[in-house]
């Protein structure tokens, strides 16, 4: 019974950082970052310090009274006052949550944002730890006496699904005193991620660099991210070569970490009777396993698509032998701006196959201060939607920086926001947060309809080209290079599963085979640099086991929804909108189902395959044309 604050942390975020960067990003206007209208309003959630305080109270005084249900679930009227009164705590701790998380992120250097996020990961523990005994509670009185119950007393009928679910996970609930024993340990399993976060984003002391054109730069992970794409591939060799260089030097610690965090995994696998790490992870959604095994097999067999982007990456940038540090290269220069105002208008204007009432309510929060927009000093880098504040509104973080991914992104995060929006009208608290299994669908269905209206608005070639080539990049990005995570993933669990050690230097021999596989290194479509298999411990999804893969699994899935409410089949939208009202109301590979994507078959995988080859036919017709 985990809030889904606790359960879902980095839900939408750090979506930058696994992306890649396709095109130059020209730099907001210092006077852009000052204006509190592009910043959130966090008194839509606490008005005050003690208004803050006051709801934590009341959180204390309703875990005194979740705790008084204890042994008392028998009768149909005293099942759902607990239950009631577990759901309007967990929306209580999520919105606490939700404030915690985003005034630390506005300024990540106000020490009252972090001793914020502590508070609320303590009376998130003391949450979990008060409700440990409803489960094996429930279980006790097992389906057939649940089943009387939720036929006697039709209020109950609210949670059937919740109960159903419950009831579901049997085989791996703890009796109470081992259910409370696992969440008194849930703040000490965490110290993994911790000690990684602490050290790679405060404690490395990251190189200094000096560019072609004499600029020295400090080298860490935002400068990374901005140079690694940079004109002159001298310095994009550069930047390699110096950030992954420092990771080397951190190996053996960060393989200590991650070990660490697989070890976490493993232990509470087997302490819930699981066969292994994967197995635990999917079950918490009802995810069949063939899903992964499914996205993982029609990868592999689509790889040759991937390498022929590599090649017209190649042809596109006029190298020969195309490197792993060519990847974020732009392959098309532009000067395009697109403010704030102009990308809004084209999200809008790109939104319309989802109907009126969709555009109109994304027109209104667009409106409200629910989005922080600006990157400035001390705001916590990339961007994400958090949708936990169920009676308030979703809250969108960007980075924006006027050119087109930024326009991308503003339409993914968005895109994020509505479908909580929907899930929240449509559902009480305990069913209104979804999976991310449903989730990345809402946000990368919204760029692919972005992708649509803008080539049909495009004037000229090169418009075309940043457009189409912004589309190449994001699939790579987020279908294939997740996909990649997740194999990879798959290997480091299955060997500690196993009872197997792993050391910094082995993890980074297992990413790099993976690595030079998925590029097409004995192809000769690629060289990698064997110190570049060090990217594996600047990822932080790493640390959240089995999180990747459904971003893979949902540009999938998006590229159909799209395509259908694209061509108006018959009932595609109603079930699309369907689908994201029904927020967390049922399994989620069945809700995708329902809707009709089918992601244990391999039809969406080819589909997206069709789409990016379509997509690499027509640059490649526009750089035939041009004589390239």
């Amino acid at each position: 019974m985990t809030p889904s604050a606790l359960k879902r942390p980095l839900l939408f975020s750090l979506l930058a950082l696994s992306l890649a960067t396709a095109f130059a990003a020209p730099a907001p206007a210092p006077a852009q970052t000052d204006r509190q209208a592009d910043r959130w309003d966090l008194t839509a959630l606490y008005a005050n310090d003690a208004a803050f305080d006051a709801d934590a109270k009341k959180l204390s005084a309703q875990l005194q009274q979740l705790g008084a249900c204890k042994g008392q679930l028998a009768s149909p009227a005293r099942l759902k006052s607990c239950l009631d009164l577990y759901a309007d705590a967990r929306k209580r701790v999520n919105m606490l949550y939700t404030y915690a998380a985003q005034y630390y992120d506005q300024d990540t250097g106000d020490s009252k944002g972090n001793q914020l996020n502590q508070r609320a990961a303590l009376l998130g523990n003391e949450f979990t730890q008060a409700s440990t005994f409803l489960q094996p509670e429930i279980l006790a009185l097992g389906a057939r006496r649940i089943d009387a119950m939720l036929a006697k007393d039709k209020g109950l009928q609210l949670y059937r699904f919740q109960l159903s679910n419950m009831l579901r996970s049997a085989p791996h609930t703890l009796d109470t005193a081992g259910e409370q024993l696992v969440a008194q340990f849930g703040l000490a399993t965490s110290s993994a991620a911790s000690v990684y976060r602490t050290l790679a984003n405060a404690e490395i002391p990251w190189p200094t660099v000096k560019l072609s054109d004499g600029k020295e730069v400090r080298l860490d992970q935002a400068a990374y991210t901005k140079y690694r794409g940079d004109d002159q591939r001298a310095d994009r060799k550069l930047v390699f070569d110096a950030f992954f260089g420092k990771w080397k030097e951190y190996e053996r610690t960060f393989g200590e970490t991650l070990y660490g965090q697989l070890k976490t995994d493993a232990a509470y696998a087997k302490v819930r009777r699981y066969a292994d790490s994967q197995s635990a992870a999917l079950d918490a959604d009802n995810l069949p396993p063939a899903v992964y095994q499914t996205l993982i097999a029609q990868t592999n067999a689509n790889l040759p698509t991937l390498h022929r982007y590599f090649k017209l990456r190649a042809r596109m940038l006029g190298i020969q032998d195309l490197a792993y540090y060519d990847i974020y290269a732009p392959l098309l220069k532009s000067d395009r701006s697109f403010p704030l105002a102009d990308g809004k208008r084209m999200m809008l204007d790109s939104v319309a196959p989802l109907g009126p009432d969709y555009v109109k309510a994304l027109a209104s929060a667009l409106e409200a201060r629910w989005m922080d927009v600006y990157p400035r000093p001390r705001k916590v880098a990339g961007a994400y939607m958090n949708g936990d504040a169920y009676d308030v509104h979703p809250f969108v973080l960007l980075n924006y920086t006027d050119n087109y991914e930024a326009v991308s992104t503003l339409t993914h995060e968005w895109g994020h926001a509505m479908h909580s929006v929907l899930a929240n009208k449509a559902q009480p608290s305990i069913y209104a947060p979804y999976s991310i299994f449903v989730a990345e669908i809402a946000s990368t269905t919204n760029e692919a309809l972005l992708l649509d209206a803008r080539l049909k608005q495009a004037k000229d070639d090169d418009e075309r080209l940043l457009y189409l080539g912004a589309a190449l990049e994001n699939l790579r990005g987020t279908f294939f290079r997740q996909a990649m995570f997740a194999e990879f993933e798959a290997a480091i669990h299955g060997k500690v599963d196993k009872g197997e050690s792993l050391t910094g230097e082995e993890i980074t021999a297992i990413y790099a085979g993976i690595l030079q596989r998925y590029h097409g290194a004995a192809q000769g479509v690629m060289t990698i640099d064997p110190a570049y298999a060090l990217e594996w411990a600047y990822v932080p999804h790493f640390y959240h086991g089995f999180y990747v893969f459904q971003y893979a699994t949902s540009i999938a899935a998006a590229q159909d929804f799209a395509q259908r409410i694209l061509d108006k089949e018959p009932g595609a939208l109603a079930a699309y909108l369907k689908m994201l009202s029904a927020g967390g109301s049922a399994y989620p590979y069945e809700l995708v189902k329902a809707a009709g994507v089918d992601l244990a078959s391999p039809k969406p995988y080819q589909a997206l395959v069709a789409r990016m080859n379509g997509i690499m036919d027509q640059i490649e017709a526009i750089e035939t044309k041009r004589g390239k």
